[in-house]
C-alpha cells in the first residue's frame, strides 16, 4: 500500500517528536519507579491516566488527523495522542524510542450476536446498552462458539513495510502483538442474557449460570490457545496498562525462562473482574466468578484484578483463588481503610477518583485535591497507584485533566 509524501512528511515530524521526548533521562527514572511500586518496593504514589474522552481533548488541532491513508491515519492518530498526553499531563507515563505496530488478527467471536438498545453519547465511546436476552433457556448456551483466530498476513506486513520505511530510521518499529489481556466474563455474559436476568438466575437457576459461565470460560481459554499458537503474545519493558490499573513495568518478568521467540502465558500480566457481582456475597462473587476466573489468571505470571466492583469484603477469597495477584482495584465505592488493614504492604492498591469530579458543572480543583489526600491518608503504608480513568465527559474543558493531573503529581510527591 502506497502512501503519499505528504503523508510521509506528517509521520516523520510525529517520530521526530516522539523520539525526541524519549530521549530524556525522565523515562529511566519512571521506568524504575514503576518495577519498584509493581516489585513492592518503596515509592511514592504513582500517577497515570486512562480512558481519556479524546473527542474532547482536541486543542489547536494537536489531535487532528492530516494522513490520507487509513494505516497512516492510524499511526499518526497514536503517535499524536502520545505527544498530547506527554505534553498536557504526562503524570508517570513513560515513553520509548519505539513505536509499537498494532497487530491484525481476524477474530471470529464467539458466534452470537448482541441484541440492544443504545443511546450514544455525542462522538464519544461511552453509551447507555440496554441489552435483550438471547440466551434465555440452558440450550442456547451451545450458541457460545470457540473463537477461530488467523493473522491478517498481508495487512501486518504492509503497516510494518510502511512504518519501517516512512519512519524506521527515527524510531524502532515492534509489531505490539498481545501483551496483557483481561479476563471480564461477566462483562460479556451479561449482554446475552440481559443484566437483571442474569442477577435473577444466580438465586433461580444457577445451574444455567454455571453451564454458560464454563462455556464462555472454555471459549476464551481457546482464543488464548491460539494467540500462543501464532506466537503473537508478547512481551516488552512492561509500559502498558494492565488490568484497570497503571503500567506493568516489573522485575520480575519475563522470568528466567522467557524465550523472545515463544512468549508464553506466564511471562506475562494479566488481569480480571466481575463488576457487575459488586454487591453479591462473598461466598456467590467465589462460586460464580473467581472459580472460573482463576482457570484463566493461573496461566500468567502476575495478576490485577477487578474494576468497579469493590474488593474490601471479598480479598480474601480473591487472595484465596489467585495466589499470583499482585495489583487490586480500589473503586470510588470502596471503602479504603478496611481494603488497606487487609492488604497491607503486600499487594499493590490502584486507587481510581471519582471520574465524577471532572463532569461536574463548575471545576474545583481544591476539591479534587481534597478528596486525593483524603484517599492518599486513608492509604498510608500501602503500594499505591493512582489512576483517573472512565473519563466520558470533562464539559468540554480539557484544561480540567491537565490541571489535575499536575495537582496528582504534586500532592503524591509528598507522601
Amino acid at each position: 500500500m502506497i502512501i503519499s509524501e505528504n503523508d510521509k512528511v506528517i509521520l516523520r515530524k510525529l517520530a521526530e517528536k516522539v523520539s525526541a521526548i524519549a530521549v530524556l533521562p525522565v523515562h529511566k527514572e519512571k521506568i524504575g519507579l514503576w518495577s519498584n511500586l509493581n516489585g513492592l518496593k518503596k515509592t511514592r504514589p504513582l500517577v497515570w491516566v486512562n480512558e481519556i474522552c479524546w473527542h474532547e481533548m482536541n486543542v489547536n488541532d494537536e489531535l487532528t488527523l492530516c494522513c490520507e491513508n487509513p494505516l497512516a491515519r492510524l499511526a499518526e492518530n497514536q503517535m499524536r495522542e502520545q505527544i498530547y498526553q506527554w505534553e498536557h499531563l504526562p503524570a508517570d507515563m513513560i515513553i520509548e524510542p519505539v513505536f509499537y505496530a498494532e497487530t491484525f488478527i481476524n477474530d471470529s467471536g464467539f458466534g452470537i450476536n448482541c441484541e440492544e438498545d443504545t443511546i450514544v453519547q455525542a462522538q464519544g465511546d461511552i453509551s447507555s446498552h440496554g441489552y435483550k436476552p438471547v440466551i434465555t433457556e440452558e440450550s442456547d448456551i451451545e450458541k457460545i462458539k470457540d473463537p477461530i483466530l488467523s493473522l491478517d498476513t498481508e495487512k501486518n506486513e504492509q503497516y510494518l513495510t510502511i512504518l519501517n520505511e516512512t519512519f524506521g530510521d527515527i524510531l524502532e518499529i515492534k509489531p505490539a502483538g498481545i501483551t496483557t489481556q483481561f479476563f471480564a466474563p461477566w462483562d460479556t455474559l451479561v449482554q446475552w442474557t440481559g443484566v437483571q436476568e442474569a442477577m435473577m438466575d444466580l438465586v433461580m437457576r444457577p445451574e444455567m449460570i454455571h453451564a454458560a459461565m464454563d462455556r464462555l470460560t472454555n471459549a476464551s481459554l481457546a482464543r488464548l490457545r491460539q494467540w500462543r499458537e501464532l506466537n503473537v503474545l508478547s512481551f516488552h519493558i512492561g509500559n502498558y496498562r494492565v488490568g484497570t490499573g497503571g503500567l506493568g513495568c516489573s522485575s520480575e518478568l519475563p522470568g528466567n525462562d522467557y524465550n523472545p521467540k515463544q512468549v508464553e502465558m506466564r511471562n506475562l500480566w494479566t488481569g480480571a473482574m466481575a463488576q457487575i457481582l459488586g454487591s453479591v456475597s462473598p461466598e456467590m462473587h467465589e462460586e460464580f466468578a473467581l472459580k472460573y476466573e482463576q482457570r484463566w489468571t493461573e496461566n500468567f505470571g502476575l495478576v490485577y484484578y477487578g474494576c468497579c466492583e469493590t474488593l474490601h469484603d471479598k480479598f480474601e477469597i480473591v487472595k484465596k483463588n489467585m495466589p499470583n495477584i499482585r495489583k487490586l482495584s480500589c473503586s470510588p465505592w470502596t471503602n479504603i481503610e478496611k481494603l488497606c488493614e487487609q492488604v497491607q504492604n503486600d499487594y499493590v492498591v490502584s486507587i481510581k477518583p471519582n471520574p465524577a469530579i471532572f463532569a461536574r458543572e463548575t471545576w474545583n480543583l481544591k476539591e479534587a485535591e481534597e478528596e486525593l489526600r483524603s484517599s492518599l491518608d486513608k492509604s498510608r503504608g500501602c503500594h499505591v497507584e493512582v489512576i483517573a480513568k472512565d473519563l466520558s465527559t470533562l464539559r468540554e474543558e480539557p484544561q480540567r485533566l491537565w490541571e489535575w493531573v499536575e495537582m496528582a503529581v504534586k500532592t503524591c510527591s509528598e507522601y
